[in-house]
């Protein structure tokens, strides 16, 4: 896709266009912070798209213009995939090697939790989720370019978000006075995306990612959404590869792996 920036008077690709509305959303997850941070549930709210722009945007460059259909929405980052990394899902190993990131150095911003340090590419422990997830890619379609010809994975929220004890905060455990004008962005960058990669299907990793769709998108709680180009978008979910998912954990994983290959299996039936 290519389209004409008004004000620049140039061609932007897709991949321009990506960069773009990924930027405007960390604009937004920054200024959010200070108020993220006054509530009782989160103690430390840190933003990958900033401090780990470096990786985020060679995921961007390298596979956000080989023409997926189908994208799959995780929920917001953890503190050993995203966190460290920049790419959703992005466990360290399948960053370096399926995904091809460089290793840049990024700094630990200053609010971050103590317990839950910066250390990039280099650390060493990996996770769960995302290496289920992307070794499933790799599995299922063979290698990496194949891989974005089919899908491409975007969190709903950019944001790390922390309790005191450095546990996991996911953004609907927080005050909605606080939190939705961060969801509602989240929103309109899901819609940007959607609209600059011609996105057909969404598959929510998780219920909670599906729900987010189907807001973003004015679906009900089932069948298709509406894009703002009129548009219609299937909209669906498949387990979350979490380790603590029982789902994902039954029958040693196999069980998860045919839900998800039977998701993404369903429209070329």
């Amino acid at each position: 896709m290519n389209e004409i920036h008004p004000e620049r008077g140039l061609a932007m690709t897709t991949v321009d266009l990506l960069k773009e509305a990924a930027l405007n959303l960390s604009k937004v997850c920054d200024s959010a912070i200070s108020d993220l941070e006054k509530t009782e549930k989160v103690a430390h709210a840190t933003n990958p798209l900033d401090y780990a722009w470096a990786h985020h945007e060679q995921y961007l460059e390298q596979w956000g213009g080989l023409g997926a259909k189908t994208l799959l929405l995780g929920m917001n980052p953890g503190p050993w995939g995203m966190a460290q990394t920049g790419v959703p899902f992005g466990a360290t190993g399948v960053a370096v090697d399926f995904l091809r990131i460089e290793s840049c150095q990024l700094e630990t911003p200053p609010n971050a939790h103590p317990k839950r340090p910066i250390i990039g590419m280099e650390l060493e422990r990996q996770e769960v989720s995302g290496t289920r997830l992307w070794n499933l890619m790799q599995e299922y379609y063979g290698s990496v370019e194949r891989t974005f010809a089919n899908i491409f994975v975007v969190n709903h929220c950019p944001l790390l978000l922390l309790g005191d004890r450095g546990q996991n905060i996911t953004p609907n455990n927080i005050p909605s006075s606080v939190i939705e004008p961060v969801l509602k962005a989240c929103d309109e960058h899901l819609q940007q995306v959607v609209e600059v990669m011609g996105i057909k299907r969404i598959i929510g990793v998780g219920k909670y990612a599906e729900k987010r769709a189907r807001n973003a998108f004015s679906a009900g709680k089932t069948g298709p959404g509406v894009t703002a180009s009129g548009r219609e978008i299937i909209i669906t979910t498949c387990w979350h590869p979490s380790p603590a998912s029982p789902l994902a954990n039954r029958n040693n994983g196999a069980d998860w792996k045919n839900n998800i290959i039977g998701v993404l299996e369903e429209m070329q039936a």
